[in-house]
């Protein structure tokens, strides 16, 4: 996966998923683990989706204010 030009929040996307997937494969190697996996995948899926907002809003959108989550993530405890 590249690297968007111009974007700081999308190379810390990028990182973190990518050792995400690390841990997974490294997990799938240990027996009792597909809890652990799921909740990772769980995660992954998370910060995918935080990526695909950032990509679709561009430089209208950053990540390190919680202007850019919905109503219903700002209202989880924390």
């Amino acid at each position: 996966m590249s690297y968007e030009p111009g974007s700081t929040d999308c190379p810390l996307l990028i990182d973190a998923k990518q050792h995400l997937e690390e841990a997974i494969r490294t997990l799938s190697g240990l027996p009792h683990t597909d809890h652990i996996q799921r909740q990772l995948k769980a995660v992954y899926r998370q910060l995918e989706g935080m990526h695909d907002l950032k990509r679709a809003g561009g430089a209208g959108i950053s990540l390190r204010n919680a202007d850019w989550c919905s109503a219903t993530t700002n209202a989880l405890p924390g």
